[in-house]
């Protein structure tokens, strides 16, 4: 699949970072300066980059593992999603819950991006749903 991108970061394209991988790493374009987050600050890092995202087809901005284990580095709302109407710069909510100032320099890689298919649905009313095993039992039902 081809997806249309504009690129005002200066920076490589997203690319995978290895033969299997489903996401495809977002850089931050901060041209002027750093930003540092303090402890639990969030800031939105833009990227310099805008798609077009297929129709039938969502962006999943979604954390990286890394930063969050070595820094405490995630996103607010993740996996955040980027619909196929959108023409905007890519932006990523990112959020220090470390006790330690963390920074984040041009060119960083901050996020990753996974584009995936969904379904657009129609609700169907209903008085009554199917019985399963599991019926209403919610957070904590199935097991430790």
């Amino acid at each position: 699949m081809h997806i249309p991108v504009i690129n005002r970061s200066g920076h490589p394209l997203p690319e995978y970072q290895t033969p299997h991988a489903a996401g495809l790493d977002l850089r931050a374009h901060l041209p002027d300066a750093p930003l540092t987050l303090g402890p639990l600050e969030r800031a939105l890092i833009p990227t310099g980059l805008s798609l077009e995202i297929p129709v039938g087809y969502e962006g999943q901005v979604r954390p990286r593992s890394g930063l969050a284990v070595k820094h405490g580095i995630g996103l607010v709302n993740s996996p955040g999603t980027i619909d196929a109407d959108y023409r905007g710069e890519i932006q990523v909510l990112l959020v220090n819950l470390s006790a330690e100032p963390f920074v984040v320099h041009d060119g960083e890689r901050i996020a990753q991006l996974v584009v995936a298919r969904h379904e657009v649905i129609s609700w169907q009313p209903a008085e009554a749903l199917s019985a399963t095993q599991r019926g209403a039992g919610g957070y904590g039902s199935t097991g430790v």
